[in-house]
């Protein structure tokens, strides 16, 4: 092991903006068992396929369509 290093040329982690952040979220059960399901059938785990669903929707920019109305 050097005692000094030179860091001088290094460079920026270019993948640094696609890291994946840990959070907490809460959904139906029925949620869960629909991408378990394609889970099984892809081969892709599902909490990558949850990802790859949201993040195809952000990309085309999709908006929810809610209609609340009163009883």
């Amino acid at each position: 092991m050097r005692n000094k290093y030179d860091f001088s040329n290094a460079k920026k982690n270019p993948y640094i903006n696609k890291l994946k952040k840990q959070i907490t979220i809460r959904l139906d059960e029925d949620t869960i068992d629909y991408f378990k399901e394609m889970s099984e059938e892809s081969g892709i785990k599902y909490q990558q396929l949850i990802n790859l669903y949201l993040a195809d929707c952000a990309k085309k920019q999709l908006k929810l369509n809610i209609d609340w109305k009163a009883s």
